[in-house]
């Protein structure tokens, strides 16, 4: 065989394997509508020794307060949105282009799609592949179960703790089903970095922004979310 032709079924070996990769997020997706899912995060820190605590918790039995306040800090509009929050994303667009500092603009959808299947920090590549992701999640997966799986691997604490049940155990003690709305709040609040935001011993910022959730959750157009999305 020439130099050529092995080069050249290298080449295609390694565009295959590319592919499949890619292709893998699109496959496992629809599988995702049962089961508990772990995040690449998690997946990482398993692998590495490094502590995880995370016990799933189904929506039905979390206290209504976490996911509105988290959508009401998040992603205001998840409930209108197909995964990407195309007004939200010129925006952060045109501040890039102005040079100012860019906020995040992406939905709970892109962040499933993100702490699922791909890797933190900010970068163009990533934002190409989550996306497409995003859109694919929410074609398959109904809107509830995206914000569960959402309040399921979500980091939440600053020493492993993932989810809403882990995040709230390391914050006040009890679990998620006993979460006030005040308490949802300050949870809504550390995302998305407990590291440097803490519900257990919040700062005047995250009380701030905790009453800023509370009232927003408890807005009119949240309301009619939840009833359209069978109360969730």
């Amino acid at each position: 065989m020439s130099q050529k032709s092995s080069i050249l079924r290298i080449a295609r070996n390694l565009l295959l394997i590319v592919l499949a990769v890619l292709l893998l997020p699109y496959l496992l997706t629809p599988l995702y509508r049962t089961g508990h899912p772990v995040s690449a995060l998690m997946a990482w820190r398993y692998l590495t020794g490094a502590p995880v605590s995370r016990q799933w918790v189904d929506l039905a039995a979390m206290s209504p307060s976490l996911p509105r306040s988290v959508v009401a800090s998040e992603d205001a509009k998840f409930c209108k949105h197909r995964g990407v929050d195309w007004e939200a994303l010129r925006e952060v667009i045109d501040d890039a282009e102005d040079g100012e500092v860019t906020r995040g603009g992406s939905t709970i959808t892109q962040q499933v799609a993100k702490n699922l299947f791909l890797w933190p920090g900010r970068s163009v590549v990533r934002k190409a592949l989550e996306i497409p992701l995003a859109l694919w999640i929410d074609f398959v997966l109904p809107k509830p179960r995206v914000l569960e799986i959402y309040l399921n691997i979500a980091e939440l604490g600053p020493t492993g703790q993932f989810g809403a049940q882990a995040g709230s155990l390391y914050a006040f003690g009890h679990g998620a089903s006993m979460l006030t709305p005040r308490e949802a709040a300050l949870l809504a609040a550390t995302l998305p970095n407990p590291h440097m935001r803490s519900a257990r011993n919040p700062a005047p910022g995250v009380r701030r922004l905790a009453g800023i959730y509370v009232a927003r959750g408890q807005s009119a157009e949240l309301q009619r979310c939840w009833s359209e999305n069978r109360g969730f």
